[in-house]
């Protein structure tokens, strides 16, 4: 099975701290495959180089079987790379239903000056709603963004990231900031967004990581210690040492 989305020792130095060393990982067809580690691993440096935000300083990124690894942010995303942030990337003065119908411009490949248009674009809106209604926020498409609770802007950032149609999803602890209910209903949520394209995701709760994860894979100190299945990682040594802790 070729995966959606792979990494091939990719290497990234900020001076003498070696962020991240040698890093291969793949996403297969509908699976999720957890990234997890302490804080300082390394995590959102892989993220940001998967993403296109930074460019590695040696290895590279494949999409779809393609080296995108000389593509930019937005460039990835048409081509099939859909992301969600650690830190909400919305437009809070705008509606839900504005916020969508801007991702499905940038998957179109127009620009923001054209933004007020494009709420009248009928393919557009359509997108749009139809990404709203698939994450249950269509009856709130006219509220203003910075209304919404914490869960419901997650709600929308995978919204917006399902008008670009992806092949993958690289979210970025989607789980932050929500209390316990938030995070049991986006954790069914996610669950039976694998069969649309399949998720990679850095998370901190691992609630949620054992729930959803097919593969887990651990990062520490700019370096993969170990990749397999949720059992797998919880029996292994080395990852109890560095991370889960004797109680996992």
């Amino acid at each position: 099975m070729n995966p959606v989305l792979e990494t091939r020792g990719i290497t990234k130095n900020f001076g003498a701290v070696e962020a991240s060393r040698g890093i291969s990982l793949d996403l297969r067809p509908g699976e999720i495959h957890a990234l997890i580690g302490p804080n300082g691993a390394g995590k959102s440096t892989l993220i940001q180089q998967i993403a296109g935000k930074l460019r590695p300083d040696a290895g590279s990124v494949h999409l779809l079987g393609e080296d995108v690894t000389a593509l930019g942010v937005a460039e990835r995303a048409r081509a099939g790379l859909g992301r969600t942030f650690q830190v909400s990337a919305l437009a809070m003065e705008d509606t839900v239903l504005q916020n969508a119908v801007l991702g499905a411009l940038g998957a179109r490949g127009g620009r923001v000056p054209l933004f007020r248009g494009a709420l009248h674009d009928a393919d557009l809106r359509a997108t749009a709603e139809a990404a709203l209604d698939r994450v249950d926020l269509l009856d709130s498409a006219d509220m203003q963004t910075a209304a919404l609770s914490h869960g419901q802007r997650r709600q929308l950032e995978v919204a917006v990231a399902l008008t670009l149609k992806p092949r993958a999803f690289v979210m970025d602890e989607p789980m932050a900031g929500l209390g316990a209910e938030g995070s049991a209903r986006l954790t069914r949520f996610l669950d039976g967004l694998r069969d649309e394209a399949p998720i990679l995701m850095v998370e901190h709760d691992m609630d949620a990581v054992f729930a959803l994860a097919d593969r887990i894979s651990v990062l520490v100190y700019g370096q993969l210690i170990a990749t397999g299945t949720r059992d797998e990682i919880r029996a292994n040594p080395d990852v109890r040492a560095a991370y889960l802790g004797e109680d996992a």
